[in-house]
């Protein structure tokens, strides 16, 4: 039986709404319970790791590589595919019998990447173009909201239901959202058939798989050793030449030109530095209320439950900014809110840097940083799609959401290194460490808020033209 021909704009948007919420939550429920699922596998913690590496890799070419599938063969097609795709990957994961298994499951979880840029293509595609702005906001905002929510969710739901809990329900939720989305989102305008040259993509992959490899186990091997060098050495040699074959390709994956555009450049930067402070903060807020005695000297000594509780504010805060970030942005400008949001979150950093002996003050940071990264990844999406053409959505934003990844992956990486230079009592990191580590990422928001005042303002920017992907790809 066919889906509806049909199908109402507010049924749809409700549709990528859970498919946004579905992928988000993978992103960091196990970060909580690694030791926990180590200990299970009876695997040591830089092995365990490879569950987050192995998702990383992955995310990091489908992401961009999807979205320029859903521009040129249908968006709608493509969100059902990464979303059983999501579906596979999170029960081949619950079933595992070895860590190997669940490695490859989070492998083909990565093929969820591809839910947000298709996503985007989809709000612009379908919905009333006033609406677009806020929906977009509120899907943007999801992101921040689904790391803190997984980190949260982690500790009741592995403690109640069991380890292989964190992946069905994920699981159930891909699968309902990929049959949803069949039902209820129309399908994309007939397009001519294109293919994707394997060229472009195996050269993306060249650079982006070393370069993530390479920082993601640089905390292990050392940053002077010598696979880490090659690894990131090179990832710069084939970025290089990836870069020179994209510029002269007649139908290129990726469209530099449009990369160049300021209104572009731009919101990928500051989107690099707010994914260093969003994944790292992720990771840093729970290790020091989790793991750290205060016999140490300084840390709470909570559960995995209630550390992950300490990220609800920013949760909460993330939320309520993306709902108001649209309304917002329509009155005093995205530029000027991208800027104070990045500020926020500068502040909530620096506030758990140099007040974080009692509970009270990680909630308020917590909060204050989730609202201003909230804040900031609400309006990012539609900095970036006001600055392209409608057929290139879907690889400019998943170009966008890609270069967060890294820096996310950079930023947990270097406070990894941070904190094992700064060893404490009892084999935890010594509270420099942590210090050090928030001014860090108070450091990389601030930076973020500097290049935010080179956006260019709505009369600066000008409608972007069709660039020359709008050819067949041979």
């Amino acid at each position: 039986m066919a889906p509806p021909a049909r199908a109402s704009y507010r049924a749809t948007f409700a549709v990528l709404i859970a498919a946004v919420a579905a992928f988000s939550l993978i992103q960091s429920l196990l970060l909580p319970v690694l030791d926990g699922l180590a200990g299970r596998f009876d695997t040591d913690r830089p092995t365990i790791a490879w569950l987050l590496t192995a998702y990383l890799l992955s995310a990091s070419v489908c992401t961009p590589v999807l979205g320029r599938l859903g521009d040129a063969w249908g968006m709608q097609q493509v969100l059902v595919g990464c979303l059983a795709a999501l579906a596979v990957g999170c029960a081949v994961s619950a079933v595992a019998p070895s860590l190997g298994w669940m490695i490859a499951g989070r492998v083909i979880q990565g093929a969820g990447g591809g839910i947000l840029p298709v996503t985007f293509g989809i709000i612009r595609e379908r919905l009333p173009p006033h609406r677009v702005p806020a929906a977009i906001s509120l899907v943007s905002s999801l992101l921040a909201v689904g790391v803190g929510g997984g980190i949260v969710a982690a500790g009741p739901v592995a403690d109640h239901l069991g380890y292989p809990a964190l992946s069905w329900l994920p699981c159930a939720a891909g699968a309902l959202a990929a049959a949803a989305a069949h039902w209820f989102v129309p399908k994309s305008r007939p397009r001519r058939p294109r293919r994707i040259s394997v060229g472009p993509v195996l050269a993306l992959t060249g650079w982006l798989v070393p370069l993530i490899l390479g920082i993601s186990q640089a905390p292990r091997w050392g940053w002077l050793s010598w696979p880490t060098i090659g690894l990131l050495t090179g990832a710069c040699v084939v970025l290089a030449l990836w870069i020179r074959a994209e510029a002269t390709a007649r139908a290129p994956l990726v469209d530099l030109a449009l990369m160049r555009r300021r209104g572009v450049w731009t919101a990928n930067a500051v989107a690099f530095l707010v994914g260093f402070g969003l994944y790292a903060s992720s990771t840093l807020i729970p290790q020091l209320a989790q793991t750290t005695p205060p016999a140490a000297g300084y840390g709470l000594g909570v559960s995995v439950t209630e550390s992950g509780l300490m990220m609800l504010p920013s949760c909460l805060a993330s939320f309520l900014a993306g709902l108001a970030a649209a309304p917002a942005a329509a009155r005093i400008g995205g530029r000027v809110l991208v800027v104070l949001g990045c500020l926020a979150g500068a502040g909530g950093m620096a506030l758990i840097a140099l007040a974080h002996e009692e509970r009270w003050q990680i909630y308020l940071g917590s909060g204050l940083s989730g609202l201003g990264i909230g804040l900031t990844l609400a309006l990012l999406a539609n900095l970036v799609i006001a600055a392209v053409p409608q057929p290139q959505t879907g690889v400019a934003t998943g170009m966008n959401a890609n270069i967060r990844t890294i820096g996310g992956a950079i930023g947990s990486a270097v406070l990894a290194g941070v904190l094992a230079a700064n060893p404490g009592r009892a084999g935890t990191p010594a509270e420099s460490g942590y210090v050090i580590g928030f001014l860090a990422l108070t450091v990389a928001m601030l930076g973020a808020a500097a290049v935010a005042l080179a956006i260019p303002g709505p009369s600066a920017v000008r409608p972007a033209r069709a660039p020359r992907t709008l050819a067949p790809i041979r």
